[in-house]
């Protein structure tokens, strides 16, 4: 049996999939601390709601006793789908088996369930090195730790990444522009009651609008295109001009929605390669889960789910007796990962391509 009882383990970012897995290992008596770069638990998380999938998202949560918090704290939502002229062409009901919950919500839940004082925070990591048999953690903050076998769950553009995998970031061709409206019943008022109640989705000449009217008391959205110039998200009122520009053609509570936002920023659609293949030979153990490990587009909804099913994984193989070594462990991890990763890349990637189309219409993904 892996003697992982006795190991120091450090996990790090506390993003669902980071305090998913701490709550896996700690419920199996495993020392464990968390080490992640935002100020404290009220640190807002940016991005939309995510939905958990049954199949994966939902089983982690059930394995580590958190699956009714999630269910309590999330909205079931239908999805409203329109055209460019605001008519309502398809809809679809609530999703009970698969509600949306906000970010923050899922940190709470996952917080709730780990003991005092696992999260370490202000601690973004910049480097390691092996010392003496143990990993050394070095923080931006001048503080450092050690641990004995270190995951990697700090994102996308983990710097974690390094030491496993020569993959580098890529830009996939799309993207995403991201806004809010707080009190959008009042200030964007025909495209809050478009919505009703539900997600709207509507997709024209390659453009796509997202978006969600209740995620914890705003309205959120996205804008995905190709075709997206440089432009300055801290002058809010600049990004305003170019979408009602762009948009000026679509129903007027588009340019609506635009006007009232608050807030904006902007990213590049990024993913990591599976194809290169992962350093087999590692001084001490280290791995990496979730988007640190295979970063996607959100276009097909995999990536937390993919990185709850990574969690839970690792962390039953390190707690198993199935395996000789912990780095025997690790590594039929990754060998499952990397089936069911890839295979959730190349939907995505599927999507995005559908959706950079300008006759795609997401009517088809729900018929």
């Amino acid at each position: 049996m892996p003697e992982l009882c006795v190991m120091k383990t450090a996990i790090l970012g506390a993003g669902p999939v980071g305090l998913t897995m701490a709550v896996l290992l700690q419920q199996s008596g495993i020392d464990v601390r968390v080490y992640e770069r935002d100020k404290d638990p009220q640190a807002r998380i940016w991005g939309g709601t995510l939905d958990l999938h049954e199949s994966t998202g939902q089983r982690a949560l059930a394995k580590a006793g958190l699956l009714d918090r999630y269910f309590a704290m999330a909205h079931p939502m239908g999805r409203t789908l329109t055209d460019e002229q605001a008519n309502v062409i398809f809809s679809v009901k609530p999703h009970y088996d698969a509600p949306e919950i906000n970010r923050n919500d899922l940190r709470k839940i996952l917080l709730e369930g780990l003991q005092a004082n696992t999260v370490l925070w202000d601690r973004k990591f910049t480097r390691l090195e092996p010392q003496n048999g143990q990993w050394l953690l070095h923080f931006d903050n001048g503080t450092t730790t050690t641990a004995d076998l270190v995951i990697g769950a700090n994102g996308g553009m983990s710097n974690a990444r390094q030491y496993i995998t020569d993959a580098i970031v890529e830009n996939t061709g799309s993207y995403i522009i991201q806004g809010e409206v707080y009190q959008p019943e009042v200030k964007c008022k025909a495209f809050y009651e478009l919505c009703n109640h539900a997600i709207l989705m509507t997709a024209a000449e390659g453009r796509q609008v997202v978006a969600n009217p209740r995620n914890n008391g705003a309205l959120t959205y996205n804008v995905i295109s190709s075709d997206i110039p440089a432009l300055d998200f801290h002058n809010t009122q600049s990004v305003i001009e170019w979408l009602t520009s762009i948009f000026s053609h679509w129903h007027p509570c588009y340019s609506e929605l635009f006007r009232a936002s608050s807030f904006f920023a902007g990213l590049p659609t990024r993913k990591i390669s599976l194809e290169i293949p992962w350093k087999t030979h590692r001084p001490l153990p280290i791995t990496l889960i979730g988007d640190a490990a295979h970063l996607m587009p959100p276009f097909a909804g995999q990536g937390v789910n993919t990185g709850l099913m990574d969690a839970l994984i690792l962390s039953e193989n390190l707690v198993s007796n199935k395996f000789a070594s912990i780095s025997a462990a690790i590594s039929d991890y990754e060998q499952q990962m990397f089936v069911y990763a890839r295979a959730a890349q190349a939907e995505t990637r599927q999507n995005e391509l559908a959706m950079q189309d300008p006759a795609f219409s997401f009517k088809k993904r729900f018929e």
